[in-house]
């Protein structure tokens, strides 16, 4: 089923719930979906999380899935490292190169959406159902009202939707679905660092408003699905003063933290990208990645490691 466009609580979501209509498809998604891993994959991308900050702000709940979960503040995201074009890598399994998105604006007015598949596409096509829910209108690019799956955003012209009214609706969302992909979008931390500075006190305080967020969602994730999901966070970029988007280090080094069913505690060895992000929700839920993706699984973050990697397009 998938629902209208609508801002994250600018109506109730039992109207929304309502509004169905039907499926829309990807063309040469795998139709023989192998095996899952597991039935639910929540993904938490915190907007401008330095890796270091985890630690330099207290973010008692991402400590405490590094200390449980799999997890490397090693991981890298590509270039140029700002929000959008870094957040279709990370959703469509590609670099800007195949995906096309090198801006950092919402020009949905002029281009359109994104001009390959996304992980909502190809999960909609292997019949699950999935949600999103992004902080700032320019993530439009990545899904459009006609789109599969439900999803909400901050309105075109506003800024940003922030971490406690967004979390309210996700809240509100998992009482009433339990999507098989739930991808949430938190941006304080990014607001924070371009305003007044990465590091900075306030920074730090919107990376422990964003880590609240996290528990809040990890708590009604396990309401809804028991032990049957694996929550991922990571981040689009770091930052240095009040900017970022260069191939700085300090710019394009971000955490990613893997916690839940299956996991194999520890800090991964080796490197990570943004785009394997899609490729390791893909192998998760058991659909077939695509042969162009620069992306592979993460499959040495899981227990289940490579035994079926090679099943969904090959595993790292």
């Amino acid at each position: 089923m998938k629902f209208p466009l609508a801002r994250a609580a600018a109506a109730p979501l039992a109207a929304l719930l309502a509004a169905g209509c039907s499926l829309a498809s990807v063309p040469g998604a795998g139709a023989h979906r192998p095996a899952a891993h597991v039935g639910h994959v929540v993904l938490v991308s915190i907007d401008g999380l330095r890796p270091d900050a985890i630690e330099a702000a207290g973010a008692s709940t991402l400590r405490g899935l590094m200390r449980e979960g799999a997890y490397t503040l090693e991981a890298s995201t590509i270039s140029p490292s700002k929000t959008l074009p870094s957040h279709t890598s990370m959703l469509t399994g590609v670099g800007p190169a195949k995906h096309g998105i090198t801006w950092n604006d919402d020009r949905t007015g002029e281009t359109g959406r994104v001009g390959v598949p996304t992980v909502f596409d190809l999960a909609d096509s292997a019949g699950l159902d999935p949600a999103a829910f992004f902080g700032k209108a320019k993530f439009r690019h990545l899904v459009g009202a006609g789109d599969p799956g439900f999803w909400a955003t901050a309105p075109r012209g506003a800024e940003v939707l922030l971490a406690p009214r967004m979390v309210e609706d996700v809240e509100r969302y998992l009482k009433f679905r339990g999507p098989e992909f739930l991808f949430v979008h938190v941006s304080d931390p990014d607001i924070a660092g371009h305003t007044m500075g990465w590091m900075s006190a306030p920074y730090r305080a919107a990376v422990r408003r964003a880590d609240a967020a996290v528990g809040r969602i990890l708590r009604s994730a396990r309401a809804r699905y028991g032990d049957d999901f694996v929550l991922i966070v990571t981040a689009d970029h770091g930052g240095h003063a009040r900017t970022h988007g260069s191939d700085a280090a300090v710019d394009r080094t971000i955490p990613w933290i893997a916690w839940g069913r299956g996991i194999a505690p520890g800090r991964i060895a080796g490197p990570v990208t943004t785009y394997d992000t899609a490729a390791t929700v893909l192998w998760l839920l058991g659909v077939p990645r695509p042969e162009a993706w620069d992306g592979r699984p993460v499959a040495r973050a899981f227990a289940f490691g490579e035994a079926r990697g090679a099943a969904t397009g090959g595993a790292q």
